[in-house]
């Protein structure tokens, strides 16, 4: 193989692939992408076994063929490289020269026909949506962090239609996680004619690279068959393998019913949570909220270190609630509401919180109080 690249043609997407490539699998191979390159210009394949990747980028090609070379040395080469064009050329054994006239690297390659085949499906049903839109309902339901815990719905995200089974008029998409203390949910409206079931899981691993590649503006083109979710952007696709399992039945927590709808400036919560929160260690991560007509007092105590007090005045006029709360899954659920008015709904000490912007209702909040 023998051909010249532009810099700029492949370092963006050369650093996005780190994430995919940096993740230990038991193939040492994984930490390399596969480089081909044939009439069509350079196509470039990553993959940890459980997300893959494929992207087409312009190429002169002067001798057509297929290698795999170190994802984070490739990028670090390309990235301080000093000139815009450059040529990258297998001599001989996997051997791969990458360089110019001034400058040269050789770096050894393994066996491109080990490297793992990425699924190609074929007459897979795709439907549009907005770049950013699908951007951002991934990173609020990510922020739901997996954990150790292993099983699926902890894991991934839950994708599912809704609208059509719900006596709805308005068709739309549903991206909900959980870990068990909080849950976000985030609708899309969208007409959808992709046959998704009951609603499939997909890893969070394999949704925070596909984020990487979404941009503000533009569509990307989601669609699932054979038990893989697939995102297209452009000339690049993702692929994941889902998860096998159920998700829990959640609709029930997501209903506020009987609660008291306190509304709040959201960056002055935010950097009053923040402030509160200081104090907060592995071991002592709550803090307590007691709420009052007309003000709202959080308080933190961490017997290694010292407590902290705050108060607010807010528009509240139920009975005193004394309950605790995870003061991160607040500060989390905050930053990537983008209204300057939340609604919190609270009712006790016992019931969930249910947080969302007072004019965009496509994202919703639940977090559970703490037993101190």
């Amino acid at each position: 193989m023998k051909i010249s690249v532009l810099k700029n043609d492949i370092i963006d997407v050369l650093s996005k692939v780190q994430g995919l490539t940096g993740r230990k699998s038991n193939l040492a191979i994984t930490s390399n992408v596969l480089i081909r390159a044939n009439t069509s210009g350079l196509t470039i394949s990553a993959t940890d076994l459980e997300t893959g990747f494929e992207g087409t980028y312009p190429a002169s090609v002067e001798e057509e063929g297929v290698i795999t070379i170190s994802a984070r040395k490739f990028f670090e080469i390309i990235r301080d490289f000093p000139t815009d064009e450059l040529i990258i050329h297998e001599v001989e054994n996997r051997w791969i020269q990458i360089g110019n006239q001034n400058i040269e690297y050789h770096i050894v390659g393994m066996n491109p026909d080990d490297f793992p085949s990425i699924p190609q499906l074929e007459g897979v049903q795709l439907f549009d949506m907005e770049s950013d839109a699908l951007r951002k309902m991934i990173e609020k339901t990510t922020i739901v962090g997996a954990s150790d815990d292993k099983r699926a719905h902890i894991m991934g995200v839950f994708f599912e239609k809704i609208g059509e089974n719900d006596g709805k008029d308005d068709k739309a998409v549903r991206m909900v996680s959980t870990d068990g203390s909080r849950l976000s949910k985030t609708d899309y409206g969208v007409e959808v004619d992709v046959d998704l079931g009951e609603g499939i899981i997909i890893p969070k691993k394999g949704l925070i690279e596909v984020a990487k590649f979404l941009d503000s503006a533009g569509t990307a083109q989601v669609g699932y068959k054979d038990n893989h979710f697939i995102v297209k952007k452009d000339l690049e696709t993702i692929i994941i393998r889902l998860l096998e399992g159920e998700f829990p039945e959640y609709k029930g927590i997501i209903e506020k019913g009987e609660t008291y709808v306190i509304p709040m400036d959201r960056q002055l919560f935010l950097r009053m949570l923040k402030r509160m929160s200081i104090l907060s260690s592995e071991s002592y991560k709550g803090v307590i909220f007691n709420l009052s007509e007309g003000k709202l007092i959080i308080s933190s105590t961490n017997p290694d270190i010292g407590e902290s007090k705050e108060d607010m005045a807010i528009e509240y006029n139920g009975d005193p609630v004394e309950v605790a709360f995870n003061p991160k899954f607040f500060i989390e659920t905050l930053n990537v509401i983008e209204d300057d008015k939340v609604e919190i709904n609270i009712l006790n000490e016992e019931k969930p919180c249910l947080i969302e912007g007072m004019n965009d209702k496509q994202y919703l909040s639940v977090i559970m109080p703490m037993r101190l």
